[in-house]
């Protein structure tokens, strides 16, 4: 089996596991995000080991070994990106399985399990991006917006769309439903690298929101900022971006 396919097949059985779990009845919305991170965790974590053992591998829910600094492939997974939100039985949370070869987002794939009949986007399946509307949508935290995205978006003109996960938001560009995905509020690996695979695999703008690039497999593991939007966009928001910075100082 491909690395994309062992991806993109990791991802779509750990969403379905995720469902049975939640769809046992047994758990409160808390206790659910618990059982669902350990239950999925397990099983993404015991499955790499089994068939890519040779490899590194980080996960949110592990303890992190430092051997896979010295290792060139090592997947990087989020077993439920978005806890709460598949807590509380929304359609906005995802699982993320990727693979970063030399700190660059080689392969990835994201399933959204709570979308109607699930969905699965994979960094090596690209599908057309649709275009832009004259308004343009800005996904943002739900819970804890970021003051530099809403600033932005207020400039722009753009319409905020609340959303749950990293991967939601990121995959919301793919599909069309949003347009740009700018994040300073704090996030670790496992939360962007999949979803930047696969955003790149489908000729999106990815990178950190000062133009830096996403650089994975990193001793310290925090990644607190990124941008994900069309090409087209990336100028105008970088620019932005300065402006609300200047403000802010």
């Amino acid at each position: 089996m491909s690395d994309a396919d062992l991806a993109s097949h990791l991802a779509e059985v750990t969403g379905r596991i995720l469902l049975e779990v939640r769809a046992s009845g047994l758990f409160s919305a808390k206790a659910l995000g618990k059982a669902g991170d350990q239950t999925a965790n397990q099983f993404v974590c015991h499955a790499l080991r089994e068939v890519r053992g040779e490899d590194g591998l980080l996960s949110e829910e592990e303890k992190d070994n430092p051997d896979r600094l010295a290792m060139s492939r090592v997947w990087i997974v989020d077993p439920v990106d978005g806890t709460r939100e598949y807590g509380e039985a929304r359609a906005d949370w995802a699982v993320h399985v990727g693979l970063a070869i030399d700190g660059q987002p080689a392969i990835g794939a994201v399933a959204l399990p709570g979308l109607e009949g699930g969905t699965l986007l994979r960094s090596d399946q690209p599908r057309p991006v649709p275009p832009a509307p004259d308004k343009l949508r800005m996904v943002i935290s739900r819970t804890r917006p970021a003051a530099e995205a809403v600033a932005v978006a207020e400039r722009l003109g753009a319409e905020l769309v609340p959303m749950g996960s990293a991967g939601a938001k990121a995959m919301a560009i793919v599909l069309g439903k949003a347009d740009i995905y700018l994040h300073s509020g704090g996030q670790y690996e496992w939360d962007s690298m999949a979803p930047v695979a696969v955003a790149l695999g489908h000729g999106l703008h990815c990178s950190r929101i000062d133009g830096s690039p996403l650089i994975y497999n990193q001793a310290d593991v925090y990644l607190p900022d990124l941008l994900i939007c069309r090409k087209e966009h990336a100028g105008q928001i970088f620019e932005l971006i300065a402006e609300v910075t200047q403000v802010a100082d």
